[in-house]
């Protein structure tokens, strides 16, 4: 009977321990930031305001987690409305036709010392290439309200030639390297 009940217990506490997990990001707590060059000698900074992302979860960790995240192009802010708007166009982003950059996961392992490292595809207009970047595992806590809440990050880089931002080939003017570091908080739904 022991060994019936203890069999039992092994397999509830392992079926909870890989249970799916739904996660969401909380904007308040998250952001989406890009620095580029400028003329070869200064850096122009800037974020989008507005993007949404989720992940599921076996367990608290991010071993063989999906995530999918989408940022809304026309939430671009350099602090300065004239580059924004420039940003927004067909010489860039083309805004009006493709209003959303979409990332989603194809598979991620657990590297060291909390890092992962997440591969997937990028879209950034018509353009969708697979991508693979390193992601640091902040962790998980309660925030204020007792709701569980999952950190994570990375940084890493883009060659805006690659998704068909063709604006001054040559990198003169704006670099081709586009250095992105993204700060996710992610609340248990």
């Amino acid at each position: 009977m022991k060994k019936v009940l203890l069999t039992f217990v092994f397999t509830l506490i392992s079926i909870f321990s890989f249970a799916q997990v739904d996660w969401a990001v909380d904007p308040m707590h998250s952001s989406v930031n890009f620095n580029i060059k400028h003329m070869g000698i200064s850096f122009v900074q800037g974020r989008f305001d507005k993007f949404d992302g989720k992940a599921s979860t076996k367990g608290n960790t991010l071993d063989n987690a999906d995530l999918n995240f989408t940022v809304e192009v026309n939430s671009i802010n350099t602090g300065v409305e004239m580059r924004d708007k420039h940003l927004k166009s067909g010489d860039f982003f083309d805004a009006e036709k493709y209003p959303t950059m979409n990332f989603v996961t194809t598979s991620i392992t657990k590297d060291k010392n909390n890092s992962y490292i997440l591969k997937g595809k990028l879209t950034i207009k018509d353009v969708t290439r697979d991508i693979s970047v390193p992601v640091t595992f902040g962790g998980v806590t309660k925030n204020q309200q007792g709701k569980e809440v999952m950190g994570i990050q990375t940084t890493f880089k883009v060659n805006r030639l690659d998704y068909d931002i063709k604006y001054d080939p040559t990198g003169t003017g704006v670099a081709k390297d586009v250095d992105v570091s993204l700060y996710f908080e992610l609340a248990k739904l």
